[in-house]
């Protein structure tokens, strides 16, 4: 009797547990499904919003506040990235923006500068028209008073040639023969050859540059370089030096070039490359260095102290 009624007892709470058992989780699995049904509708409305922006809000709830999630991690580095390059955009543009103000101040200096030498030319043809003399150093009596720019700049204009200069220049005779291109070259010869150097420059740089294919252009090219040597302009001479030489190393005047190009280099205190010049002309023209060219060569050698 006693055992039966404890088996009955056993069997109540036997069927109560399990009862308890399936019946517990239902609670937690009701909640649960709640709690993902209200996550998915508030992501459903703030995909809305981003779908469309500016939404009425009768239709559509405040955005959720943003939480960290896995998309945000996994999507750190093209967010970094992009940052990156707004950034370096943002830079460069400041550095263009930096780049035009600087070239307007440059050209406004320069556009400031142009008129004060405008004015101070002015003044100075001014001065020497009342002074009626070419020395350009007098100013007028409404000038301001002179500054050492305005007198450096006065000072440095070229008075016109002197009506004997030109009377001597005319009485040089340029030669009228069936060769159009030697006439040139000879009259710019015999300019050069009178001392008339600037003159010389003038002819021989207008032959050279018309007659580039003629057989004396070798000849033009070296004595331009020479009349400008001759008149105290190493630096103008040495570029035709080193024209005609690169131009024709066969040409008539090619060694001659080369050396002479030593010479200019010498009057512009750059022993490196006079000494490279000279080293050049004995290694290509050893024939002109120990003939024709021996004196001129080894007074060369002897100004400056090559290794």
């Amino acid at each position: 009797m006693i055992f039966g009624s404890f088996a009955r007892n056993l069997s109540v709470f036997g069927a109560g547990f399990a009862l308890l058992a399936t019946a517990t989780p239902a609670l937690p699995q009701d909640g649960n499904d709640e709690a993902r049904l209200r996550r998915l509708e508030a992501e459903v409305r703030a995909l809305q919003r981003k779908v469309f922006p500016g939404g009425d809000g009768r239709f559509f709830e405040p955005e959720m506040t943003a939480q960290p999630s896995v998309n945000s991690t996994t999507s750190g580095k093209s967010t970094t990235a992009v940052t990156d390059i707004l950034a370096r955009l943002d830079a460069l543009e400041a550095q263009l923006q930096r780049q035009t103000a600087l070239n307007e101040e440059n050209a406004n200096a320069v556009r400031q500068l142009s008129e004060r030498l405008d004015a101070v030319e002015g003044r100075g043809a001014s001065a020497g028209g009342t002074a009626g003399s070419g020395t350009g150093t007098t100013t007028s009596a409404s000038a301001p008073p002179s500054t050492g720019a305005t007198r450096t700049v006065a000072a440095a204009q070229p008075a016109g040639p002197t009506q004997e200069r030109l009377a001597a220049v005319q009485a040089i005779a340029k030669p009228q023969t069936d060769d159009s291109g030697d006439d040139e070259y000879s009259y710019g010869f015999r300019l050069w050859d009178a001392g008339f150097f600037p003159e010389a420059q003038q002819q021989l740089t207008m032959f050279v540059e018309q007659n580039p294919g003629h057989w004396r252009a070798t000849y033009g090219r070296n004595l331009l370089g020479r009349a400008y040597l001759d008149d105290g302009k190493a630096k103008e001479a040495a570029p035709w030096f080193l024209k005609n030489y690169q131009e024709d190393k066969t040409g008539a005047r090619a060694g001659d070039s080369l050396l002479y190009l030593a010479e200019s280099m010498i009057a512009l205190d750059d022993t490196r490359r006079a000494c490279i010049a000279l080293a050049e002309f004995s290694e290509t023209y050893p024939a002109l260095a120990a003939g024709r060219l021996q004196g001129q060569y080894e007074a060369n050698r002897g100004k400056v102290k090559c290794d």
